[in-house]
């Protein structure tokens, strides 16, 4: 061997032609076997990956962000109040807005008796309220409680809204016997009856006092018996008059 026997070794790349068609195919439905095998971790790692972005952009951006707060049912309160009892933080994302604490917050003001809060997206908080209804006003020194059917003053205005009557009660408040038996009493009277109520009188569960229109009273008594009571009342108001009694509803008299 020439040059003291030592050889000369250079890597020569084959051409793809001197690869037999069968190894090839061997080979290529390895990599397609490797690919397939691949794909179910490869979409799962792209689904996470998306899905993680967009997570983000709702739960950590203000892209979803809070940029208006709509009222809707309002009538004695403005959207404003509403608002602002609400106390949603403007851009808050979206998705992180607490809507049982906003609701929460909102049936705190004394005029609303249900609230229903939910998201509008992309960028809206809807509050949707239910307001008492007066079905009374309750004389307090220079002005005048509101109270609902539930017996819950909700409101103080200066005069007394057309159609509603007075209740002269000295604790007006959901839980006040007086106030309970006012209510029921109310409930119970007749469109003829109603029309001609003034005023309602509670000094005692047992001392109900009806004040009508043209110095008429009816003497009711405990709130026993009221659509019976209401009932007799009504046809009495046809008879003259100025005191009807109606307290113990199997003697009634008239003066």
């Amino acid at each position: 061997m020439a040059g003291g026997g030592t050889r000369n070794w250079r890597l020569v790349r084959a051409d793809t032609d001197a690869v037999p068609p069968s190894a090839r195919r061997f080979m290529a439905r390895a990599r397609q076997r490797r690919l397939r095998a691949a794909m179910p971790w490869l979409i799962g790692a792209g689904v996470l990956l998306v899905a993680g972005g967009l997570a983000w952009v709702v739960y950590g951006t203000s892209v979803f962000g809070v940029r208006d707060v709509r009222v809707v049912g309002a009538v004695t309160l403005t959207a404003d109040e509403i608002r602002s009892a609400a106390a949603v933080e403007p851009l808050r994302p979206l998705a992180r807005v607490d809507l049982d604490g906003v609701g929460a917050r909102v049936r705190g003001l004394p005029a609303v008796d249900r609230v229903l809060v939910r998201r509008s997206w992309p960028s809206a908080v809807v509050v949707e309220v239910v307001e008492r209804t007066a079905v009374a006003a309750v004389p307090a020194q220079d002005r005048f409680l509101l109270i609902d059917d539930e017996g819950v003053p909700f409101r103080a205005v200066a005069t007394v809204p057309e159609g509603l009557p007075l209740a002269r009660l000295a604790t007006p408040g959901a839980g006040d016997g007086n106030t309970g038996s006012a209510l029921t009493v109310l409930a119970a009277l007749s469109e003829e009856l109603r029309d001609q109520l003034v005023a309602i009188s509670v000094p005692s569960p047992v001392q109900i006092r009806l004040e009508l229109r043209k110095g008429r009273v009816v003497i009711w008594g405990d709130d026993t018996k009221s659509e019976r009571k209401s009932t007799v009342a009504t046809v009495l108001l046809k008879q003259k008059g100025d005191e009807i009694d109606v307290s113990a509803v199997k003697v009634v008299t008239i003066r």
